[in-house]
Order: structure tokens, then C-alpha cells, then sequence
């Protein structure tokens, strides 16, 4: 299936000719609610649009700070950035990292984007997908990533495709992770602006370093910095330094090196506040912080049940604080339900920023529950869904949420790619208010409430299949913007039952391509296998080459190529590595 036809030209792309402003809203993640469209009037009244820095964390959760009663952890500066602003205490995200970043980006719910679950061909959002990148820079915003993108690795997927003039991101769903191998949290291989950059220092350092560079090149105009660490996701690599007092207190290996690297992006927090105090630009400044998703491993979650890749509270609530000086009032404590994709339209309301009027979205405002404007913001419904697998199924680790209820269906079942929806799906109620452990099941002394919530869940399920029939985003290979591409075997590569059969990909130009493939440790002749559009090529590869060239025509499909050594069969690889991996070179 097509992309979806979500044309673009309301989009400015020239925002340096706009006018600029000075004023400034960091946004260490923002949060929405309501539809409200507008900003609070004392900051229209400026005549000022404010910056935007979001800042957003891999696999901290809700437990991960110590204002939220860790005692073990070491943040005094998310812990006084929470206690002296405002505390979203029932803020959620997907289970799952480019989920959550899908929904964070467009205010939509990823599945609408192409976007199915985290790598084997399930983590690239449609090209023509609008983010809040998009629109902050169509009304004049300078606009950088500094961190984890995980949305697509290829044209048109990559975030100075979707919205970003100042790209500065690793690939894939980590640093270390394929195509980027081998790498190390120290000294990264990283990419920015498309090309391979060899930084010095420890990537969180780096991309803070990057972020204030960006704000200081840009303090004379709007800006819309987009800082997701990729810390304190795995591989757990820190110094020594951070990990060393956490063993002292007696805490395992594990976990020492995760409140480390914790520890050390609470200091880049506090130097980032530091310099936005020293450059007077903190009081008209925005700055939410939030976790995309529950911890990986098992430790202190405050007293919630279940963790990362779970719809339980510990898997999808996660810690969100957020400071706007001149406008909001201190020391608040909001938990009224929020989610990511409510981060698009809260802030290009705080922006002033239009919206497409051709696409929907699922999020809401906050910017009228910040400002003290309950409405029946209340009365709304959230969905929480995301499992292994291109195909998603009704039913599976499933969740729908109102301010009270919280309805989940099939716990457990992520990694479960056979799931079957058995003649009644298994549902368990929970009193979220009253039990936030979710220890004491409702769903025989309610049924009513299981009913209404089931039906609102299969209506939604319904609605976001409808919208891509669950298709991931397409590789558009022979534009210039991107040639040579790499395809990914493990991170992009379509796979069923555990085996890779080719990408699917947009060919945009027929002509003369060379392609070259990882093989590994393999040196003999061969042959290099293309199969494309029902029709299976080869070509001679000589010992100890690995590139051949063939003539492609245009088109959309499944295209899969492969080494093979004369005289054995194909070998084919499944592990979360390079071997595999496919350069193409558009020739003319």
C-alpha cells in the first residue's frame, strides 16, 4: 500500500526569511491536552514567540529520579527543577522507544505513522508524516536533533527530511546497534547533517554540547532544540567516576551503571539551565523533562507494576516536570492524564504555529491545564498498544485509559509474534486513582465498565489499521538527497518468522546502480542476487570483491539482494548485525 498522499507545500521551507524573536521555551519534553489552539495572553501580549529545547531520556522511568522517592539516585537538578515547577504526574508514552517517538513527533498515534514497533523493518515513519519540526519551521523556528532520531535511517525518513536544518544523531535504535557497528558511548561514530562525524567525549556530553552551541548560534531568532539521549538505554558503557559511588552504597552492577548514566545526564540538565540563566534566556523559557518509556531492567519503579515493553503503569508512565517562569506558577502538581502525542499541539500553540488542516490528530493541548484551565480535559481516553511483528493484532498488550479506569488486555504478550485472539480476550480493570499498582482486578465486579472501554479500544484499533493498513514507511532509493543508500538487514529489513526477505522500497529512478554488500568474512567468488519487481538477476561478484552492478527500473515493491558464494547455498543472516547490509550507488 502507498504511502498516504499528506501533501506538504503548506510547509515553508525558506524559515530564515521569516522574522525573528528573542524570547525562549525550553521543552525538555513537552506535554498536551484539550484542543485549545491559543497562548496564555500574557505571552501574545509580548508579541514574543518563545524557543522550544525537548528534552526526552531512553528507558528512564517513572522511578528513575529521586523526587519521585528513590532514594538511591542521585538528581538534585531534575529533583529541584521538579519541586520549584510543575509535575505532570500521570504523563505516558508507547512501551517502546520509536513508538514513542512517532506519536511524540506528529501527535499522532504511531501506528498511523508507518511506524509498528523498534527495528526489523517495523521503526520508519512515513516521509510525508508532518512533525512539530516541520511546523516550527515553517513559521520561522531554527530547528535541531541532537541524539536518537530511530524514526528511518533513509531518505525520506531522517530527521533533516522531516524538519531539521542542525542534525546531529547516531542511527538505528542505539549507539552500537546496526549499521552503526562497531561503536562505543565514547568517542561515537555519529552522523551529522548525513555525514559521518567521529566526536570526542561521551556521547550524552556531546549531544548537550551541540544543543548549546545550537541555542548560542541561534539566541537572536526562535529556536526548537529536540535533545533525546540515548543514555540510559544499553549498552550500560559510563565512567567510572559516575558508576563507582552507587557500588559503594551496595547497589549491583546493573544498576549502579544505569543511576550513573542518569546521574551524568542530570548534570548536563543543570549545565544546560546553567547557561540558559547565564544567557538571560531561562525566564521566558519552556523546559519539560520526560522518559520515553519504563526501565529494561528490574528496579525501583515507585511502586507501579511492570516495566519496559509492558502496557502496566511501569511500562508506559513515566516521570515529566516542566518550568516556564514568566508564565506558569511553581511548585504545581498536575495529574490530570497526559501523553506523548499531545506534545505536537501544545506547542505549536505555545508557538503560534498553524496546523495542517488535512491531517488529524490524536493529542490535545495541555497549554489550558498548565495555565490553571481544567475544562473537561478530564473526560478524555487514552490507547496504549505495541508489540513485535509487522502485523499488528486487536487485543494484544493493549491498554485504554480514563482518569479513573484502565482497561488491559493480554499483558505480556509483546514478544509474542504467533499471538492468536482467543473467542474472548482476556481483560483485567483497574481503579488507576485508587490502586496505582494495579493490584486488585475489577473486571468481574465492573463489566460495564470492561464493555464501553473494550468497544472504545476496538474502535480505535479499527480507525489507526484503516489509516495504513499498519504499512511501515517506504525507502525511496535514487534521489539525490541520499545516494548512496545503505539498506539495513536487521534495523529496516522485512522479516517474517524471524527471517529477512528483502526491504520495501520506492525505486524514485530507473538507471545504473552498484551494489555493494557486507559479507562478512566471506572472500570466495560468487554471485550477487537481485530480486526485483518477480524478477530474479545475477551478476558475477570476483574473490575477494563484494560489489556488482545492474540495471533497475523505477517502481514500489519488495527488493531483496543477496551475496552467494559459487557452488553453496545462501546463507542468511538474522542476528542484530552488519553482515548482509547493502550499499546502493545510483550510476546515472
Amino acid at each position: 500500500m502507498p504511502e498516504c498522499d499528506r501533501s506538504k507545500t503548506w510547509l515553508h521551507r525558506d524559515a530564515s526569511r521569516l522574522a525573528p524573536a528573542r524570547s525562549v521555551v525550553v521543552v525538555a519534553a513537552v506535554v498536551a491536552y484539550g484542543g485549545v489552539c491559543s497562548v496564555h495572553p500574557a505571552a501574545a501580549a509580548q508579541n514574543e514567540r518563545p524557543n522550544i529545547v525537548l528534552i526526552m531520556t531512553d528507558d528512564q522511568g517513572y522511578g528513575d529520579v529521586g523526587v519521585n522517592g528513590n532514594d538511591q539516585i542521585r538528581t538534585p537538578h531534575l529533583d529541584r527543577f521538579a519541586n520549584e515547577g510543575t509535575q505532570l504526574t500521570r504523563f505516558y508514552c508507547s512501551p517502546v522507544c520509536a513508538p514513542t517517538r512517532a506519536s511524540l513527533m506528529t501527535g499522532r498515534n504511531f501506528y498511523r505513522t508507518g511506524v509498528i514497533h523498534t527495528s526489523r523493518g517495523g521503526a520508519k515513519m512515513a516521509g510525508d508524516e508532518i512533525t512539530i519540526a516541520e511546523i516550527l519551521r515553517a513559521s520561522g523556528y531554527a530547528t535541531g536533533i541532537f541524539g536518537k532520531w530511530h524514526l528511518g535511517d533513509n531518505y525520506p525518513m531522517r530527521p533533516q527530511d522531516q524538519g531539521f536544518a542542525e542534525c546531529l544523531i547516531h542511527k538505528s535504535g542505539g549507539i552500537g546497534q546496526t549499521p552503526d557497528k562497531p561503536n562505543s558511548y565514547f568517542d561515537s561514530l555519529l552522523w551529522r547533517n548525513g555525514e559521518k562525524v567521529k566526536a570526542t567525549g561521551y556521547c550524552t556530553d556531546v549531544f548537550f554540547d551541540a544543543a548549546l552551541e545550537f541555542i548560542s548560534e541561534n539566541r537572536e531568532r526562535p529556536f526548537f532544540v529536540y535533545l533525546p539521549t540515548n543514555a540510559p538505554h544499553t549498552p550500560l558503557e559510563i565512567a567510572d567516576e559516575y558508576v563507582e559511588p552507587y557500588l559503594r552504597a551496595g547497589l549491583d552492577d546493573t544498576t549502579a551503571r544505569i543511576y550513573g548514566m542518569v546521574a551524568n545526564i542530570d548534570d548536563n540538565i543543570g549545565r544546560l539551565l546553567k547557561r540558559l540563566d547565564e544567557s538571560e534566556l531561562r525566564e521566558n523559557t519552556l523546559v519539560i523533562f520526560f522518559g520515553d518509556n519504563g526501565p529494561q531492567q528490574q528496579r525501583y519503579v515507585a511502586g507501579l507494576r511492570g516495566r519496559k515493553s509492558n502496557v502496566y503503569e511501569g511500562g508506559i508512565r513515566v516521570p515529566c516536570f516542566l518550568q516556564w517562569p514568566a508564565q506558569l506558577e511553581p511548585g504545581r502538581t498536575i495529574d490530570t492524564i497526559a501523553a506523548h502525542v499531545d506534545l505536537l499541539p501544545t506547542l505549536a500553540a505555545i508557538a503560534q504555529a498553524g496546523l495542517p488542516s488535512n491531517v488529524s490528530h490524536d493529542g490535545k493541548s495541555i497549554l489550558p491545564t498548565l495555565i490553571g484551565d481544567q475544562g473537561n480535559l478530564a473526560d478524555r481516553i487514552l490507547h496504549f498498544q505495541c508489540h513485535r511483528g509487522l502485523t499488528p493484532k486487536m487485543y494484544q498488550n493493549c491498554a485504554v485509559m480514563t482518569q479513573q479506569f484502565k482497561l488491559v488486555g493480554n499483558p505480556g504478550t509483546f514478544s509474542d509474534e504467533n499471538f492468536s485472539v482467543a473467542s474472548e480476550s482476556f481483560w483485567e480493570l483497574y481503579d488507576i486513582e485508587a490502586d496505582p499498582g494495579e493490584s486488585n482486578n475489577l473486571a468481574a465486579s465492573h463489566p460495564e465498565v470492561v464493555k464501553r472501554l473494550a468497544a472504545d479500544y476496538e474502535d480505535w484499533f479499527r480507525s489507526v489499521q484503516a489509516e495504513r493498513e499498519f504499512t511501515p514507511g517506504l525507502i525511496h532509493l535514487g534521489n539525490a538527497a541520499e545516494n548512496p543508500a545503505v539498506l539495513s538487514r536487521y534495523q529496516d529489513g522485512n522479516y517474517r518468522d524471524g527471517v529477512p526477505y528483502g526491504w520495501t522500497v520506492q525505486i524514485e529512478q530507473s538507471g545504473r546502480y552498484r551494489l555493494t554488500t557486507n559479507r562478512g568474512e566471506s572472500t570466495r567468488a560468487g554471485k550477487m542476487f537481485l530480486d526485483w519487481q518477480g524478477q530474479t538477476r545475477t551478476q558475477p561478484v570476483a574473490e575477494n570483491n563484494s560489489s556488482a552492478e545492474f540495471d533497475i527500473a523505477a517502481g514500489t515493491g519488495v527488493i531483496d539482494i543477496w551475496f552467494q558464494e559459487d557452488g553453496r547455498d545462501r546463507v542468511i543472516h538474522t542476528d542484530n548485525g552488519t553482515i548482509g547490509n547493502v550499499e546502493l550507488l545510483r550510476l546515472e
